[in-house]
């Protein structure tokens, strides 16, 4: 007789446990165990159990390869089981680790196999063989993809979504699903999702229980009821009166300086647009004469040029797309260009704006000498702009869409046994749940892009479509990219520090990975899985453009290194920059408009205060925009920090030393950037390992 102990650990989340009945079976080289009930006296599996039993073997079973897990009806009511592993210690006292980190919902079977990370050629016996064929066969005929807006990338189907409907059609201000919120938005859809892409109930109720308090404090407050303008400035404060952070109150209190202006272009949430200018561009004739009293003495427009001082900032994608009414009022729309100086101070300083790509008489070039309103209204046309390239560019498309994508395909084309599966499934925890949140916040008719943003659903979606027709591969590689737009000098710009760091730390952590497991360019080459999945990100992420320089195959472990890069850093740092700190620099609703109800100012001298208030959002729109801000930038509970894998998926020393290796270099950063911080006047740190997620996970 053959003695197995087999250990079953259950799931820690909320409900995580289960009644129904599971037995076992073990599966080795040699022969497989018969199936076992697996039940002591009392309960089993419940929430956060890890349960110990014996199984008997007639004989030895050999290297064990796989265990199956039954589930099966106990009493009337069945209930979902998430399994966090099986352990099984062989006669011999080998331990074998079999992961699973899902839940079986229903009745069923669950085969999974032994931890060991291997490729398809790594697999010689014909029954694991079979078992990863069979896996994906199976995700691949349960994840589907979809169409949702056509130009962007695909997404995953859910069969059984309905669409929206509102419990009072004379309240359009109400929806059905979250009393007072202002907008429509269908939540309940997400229960459609598979289990193992929704939130935990931890996540799950923290997101719920902060947004219905806002939503409703906003409905009592009357907020979102008033279309009227704003009648002082310092009124938008009163929004938020409380959770106020530093750069919040920073923000506020210096949104108007043109030295804050030009930092956010470097240390704000959208600081991948800068391009240093070499050339001023024909649609953009500004003259020597125009700045050269903002550029200090003893030079000019030329030598600073040619010094490297000169960026601009172009919002040429916005163009042509045209705005829609809000609240019962036309809004207006434009696509500005903005030039900027870095002085001898060491401040980036806003010197021309441009309310056009089309020069003309119609279309002043606005200059800091101006008006005091004129020169802060052109200023709030950019930050406005920056609106669109930020929430819809920058954030929905090349963080959260993208890194759908690359989950999607994953999940498709990858079984958990591949190498790639266990480095990359950390960095796509719950990306597909608030995904589906968000297309049903932003995207959707009555949503926030419908009620609350100048372009509306289709101008939105507009302005991402033409964003991904111009993504490119080369562009996607960090440190290329700051190169391209020629900042990679440029001083104070801490986002380009921080985020070459941490690109550093998961490079060299996914060269180590890589290496280890593809020990030369053919294997990489000759992995069909892993060409499957690069082939179907091509496909339906970039929709088959072969001008994106996206490859449909890597042939190379270093093209390897670098795609597995691309995709980490965007489904975790990349966003995190986006996006942590999206209420401190929106909360101050000047410094971030969503619409705007007066045209492009033609003529100079005319702005007052009261029609700067005018051209800003209504009271209404300010706050169903900020409140779906709030809740998108407040991380729920069951969050993950880079680096910090508690499911055990790698089981071999050498990718677990390279993971503790990571978590070095991430603290040695964090550890560098609060040690900087201390010294700044505004700290930034959104690019702290420790606030960085995994994963796109809200």
């Amino acid at each position: 007789m053959a003695t197995y102990k087999v250990r079953v650990a259950t799931g820690t989340d909320f409900l995580s446990g289960t009644m129904d009945s599971i037995s076992l079976i073990i599966v080795g080289t040699q022969g497989e165990s018969h199936k076992q009930l697996l039940n002591h006296f009392g309960r089993d599996f419940a929430t956060g159990a890890v349960d110990d039993y014996t199984v008997q073997c007639q004989q030895d079973l050999g290297d064990l390869i796989i265990v199956r897990l039954y589930k099966e009806r106990y009493s009337f009511f069945k209930n979902p089981w998430y399994c966090n592993y099986v352990q099984v210690c062989a006669p011999n006292g080998r331990i074998y680790h079999f992961p699973a980190y899902q839940w079986i919902d229903g009745y069923g079977t669950l085969a999974l196999r032994e931890a060991t990370g291997k490729i398809a050629a790594d697999d010689t016996l014909p029954i694991l063989l079979e078992h990863r064929k069979e896996e994906l066969r199976a995700k691949q005929d349960f994840y589907h993809w979809r169409v949702f807006v056509p130009g962007l990338p695909n997404y995953v189907h859910i069969p059984s979504y309905r669409p929206p409907a509102r419990r009072n059609p004379n309240r359009p201000e109400w929806n059905g699903y979250i009393p007072g919120f202002p907008i429509l938005i269908n939540f309940k859809a997400t229960k459609f999702l598979d289990l193992n892409l929704r939130y935990s109930f931890t996540k799950t109720a923290s997101f719920f229980f902060r947004l219905s308090p806002m939503a409703l404090g906003f409905k009592l407050r009357g907020l979102v009821d008033s279309k009227r303008s704003w009648k002082r400035l310092k009124d938008i404060k009163k929004i938020f009166p409380g959770n106020k952070s530093v750069v919040f109150e920073y923000v506020a209190e210096h949104w108007a300086e043109d030295s804050f202006f030009g930092y956010q272009y470097l240390n704000g949430i959208n600081p991948g647009l800068l391009c240093r200018c070499t050339r001023i561009p024909d649609k953009f004739p500004v003259t020597d004469d125009m700045v050269a009293p903002f550029l200090g003495e003893g030079t000019c427009l030329q030598a600073e040029l040619e010094k490297g001082n000169i960026y601009l900032a172009d919002y040429r994608i916005l163009e042509g797309i045209p705005a829609i009414e809000l609240n019962g009022q036309k809004q207006y729309h434009c696509a500005p260009l903005c030039l900027l100086h870095f002085g001898r101070e060491g401040n980036l300083l806003p010197i021309a704006i441009q309310l056009s790509q089309t020069p003309g008489p119609d279309c002043p070039i606005f200059l800091p000498s101006d008006s005091e309103w004129d020169w802060l209204l052109a200023k709030t046309w950019v930050r406005y702009a920056e609106f669109y390239c930020h929430e819809g560019i920058s954030h929905l498309l090349e963080t959260h869409l993208i890194a759908e994508a690359f989950c999607l395909a994953m999940l498709r084309q990858l079984p958990m046994c591949h190498p790639l599966y266990k480095l990359l499934i950390p960095h796509t925890r719950y990306t597909i749940q608030i995904n589906s949140i968000g297309r049903a916040v932003l995207l959707n008719e009555g949503g926030l892009s419908a009620r609350s943003m100048s372009l509306g659903l289709a101008g939105f979606a507009e302005a991402m479509v033409r964003a991904l027709s111009e993504i490119n591969y080369d562009n996607l590689y960090l440190p290329n990219d700051f190169v391209r737009r020629g900042v990679q000098d440029l001083p104070g710009y801490y986002y380009r520090e921080d985020s070459l760091a941490v690109w550093d730390a998961l490079e060299r952590y996914v060269t180590e990975i890589i290496t280890y497991y593809y020990p030369c360019d053919a294997a990489v080459e000759g992995d069909l899985e892993l060409q499957s999945w690069v082939q179907e990100i091509f496909k339906e992420c970039l929709l088959g453009r072969e001008s994106s320089g996206f490859p449909t195959c890597l042939r190379t472990v270093p093209e390897l290194i670098r795609y597995v890069t691309i995709v980490i850093y965007t489904c975790s740092a990349k966003h995190a920059a986006v996006n942590t700190g999206q209420l401190e620099f929106t909360a101050w609703m000047p410094n971030f408009p969503s619409s705007m109800r007066n045209p492009p100012i033609q003529a100079k001298g005319l702005t007052t205060l009261e029609t700067f208030l005018d051209t800003l959002p209504d009271i209404k729109t300010t706050c169903i925009t900020l409140l779906v801000l709030w809740t998108l930038s407040r991380e729920p509970d069951d969050r993950r920090p880079l680096g910090h894998f508690p499911d055990i998926h790698f089981v071999e020393e050498a990718p677990r030393r390279s993971i503790g290796t990571l978590r070095q270099r991430l603290a040695q950063i964090s550890h560098n950037i609060r040690q900087r911080n201390k010294c700044l006047p505004i700290p930034y740190y959104y690019l702290d390992p420790v606030l960085i997620e995994n994963s796109i996970s809200i």
